[in-house]
């Protein structure tokens, strides 16, 4: 077992990393009030005694596209409907979609229950559970409506990796690889760099648990110092900017979270290629690590690159009508810019 303690300002808790975790499950949520379980109609058909175990079962349909107003409200309506009490428990089980429709359901009813996240995708593990974003997708951008709100507890069990499809374990490492270009900005501990981990790492045989470890340690380090974005944790958005436009355009059906991130990479490095902030080596050096776990597909933009331009400006980050972007500047390390050329931007897509 490995757990971790992240030191948000609002609120301290640990996540615990265990496999086979879900058989003691009972062990880890010690709540006298009603648990609602929040999960998806995919994993209700796989681990049915596990959520048929909860009497208040909510099931919404599994997919990004669904990650929406009308599934939150369908949440909230019933949350309601059963009569939840402050005092409850929402137990959010499954990716980064119920995790984060969950949450955002735990911050909004009844102005805030407390919840508990049960991540099962790689993704949602090193990543999405961890920190405290909650919220939905729109038609103008990615995860524009939403609220921070820190769970109770993060309870990873490496187990639920064995039932994901060799798709969902790339785009969960389309987001341990960003950890590993951004290391250095996160933490001063070399202890959980993953650079050099997955420099090493033979793409079919990974030791789960210490990716999840290290990713999740990287990402409570920087949640620790700045819970909501005021500067630090923005450098999390690497390759986001690119990829959440990406997302937006092919209408959240085409790719992956994890291929569009892996794409945003591509085009982050290549565009900070191009402005000189890095040299051919590192540049080359990140092209074959992100080419190593075959995480990014060949994409040709379908639509016009001023369009491309204005839904990036639609993003959360943008300030003052600017784009802001993450961008290499050396080995694991990264800077936000706001003052990039959009033709240079467009000279890359």
């Amino acid at each position: 077992m490995k757990k971790l303690t992240v030191n948000a300002k609002t609120k301290t808790y640990d996540i615990t990393i265990k496999e086979g975790l879900i058989a003691e499950i009972s062990d880890y949520i010690q709540h006298d009030k009603k648990k609602f379980l929040i999960t998806n109609d995919t994993l209700e058909k796989l681990y049915p005694d596990l959520v048929n175990n909860f009497e208040n079962k909510i099931v919404i349909k599994d997919g990004e596209e669904y990650k929406n107003f009308e599934t939150f409200e369908f949440i909230i309506n019933e949350l309601l409907k059963r009569k939840i009490e402050r005092k409850d428990l929402i137990i959010a089980l499954g990716g980064g979609v119920v995790g984060d429709l969950a949450g955002f359901a735990a911050a909004s009813v009844l102005r805030g229950v407390n919840f508990v996240q049960i991540p099962t995708t790689l993704l949602a593990q090193v990543d999405s559970s961890v920190g405290g974003k909650t919220g939905f997708n729109t038609k103008y951008g990615k995860n524009l409506i939403g609220a921070f709100y820190q769970p109770e507890s993060v309870l990873i069990d490496t187990n639920f990796l064995k039932t994901l499809p060799s798709r969902e374990i790339k785009t969960g490492l389309g987001e341990v690889i960003k950890y590993s270009f951004i290391e250095k900005k996160c933490s001063e501990d070399r202890s959980i760099y993953l650079s050099d981990y997955l420099d090493k790492a033979d793409p079919n045989s990974l030791n789960f648990k210490e990716i999840i470890f290290r990713s999740a340690a990287l990402k409570a380090s920087v949640v620790s110092k700045d819970e909501k974005e005021a500067g630090l944790r923005a450098v999390l958005n690497f390759g986001h900017t690119f990829a959440h436009s990406i997302e937006t355009i092919t209408n959240y059906k085409k790719y992956t979270h994890g291929e569009a991130v892996a794409m945003g990479m591509k085009l982050a490095f290549e565009l900070s290629y191009n402005l000189n902030f890095i040299d051919k080596e590192y540049f080359d050096y990140a092209f074959n690590l992100i080419d190593k776990f075959e995480l990014a597909p060949i994409y040709k933009i379908e639509c016009d690159k001023d369009e491309y331009i204005n839904i990036m400006k639609s993003d959360k980050k943008v300030a003052n009508s600017k784009i802001r972007i993450v961008l290499p500047i050396a080995r694991g390390e990264v800077k936000i810019f706001d003052d990039i050329d959009e033709n240079k931007i467009k000279k890359v897509l």
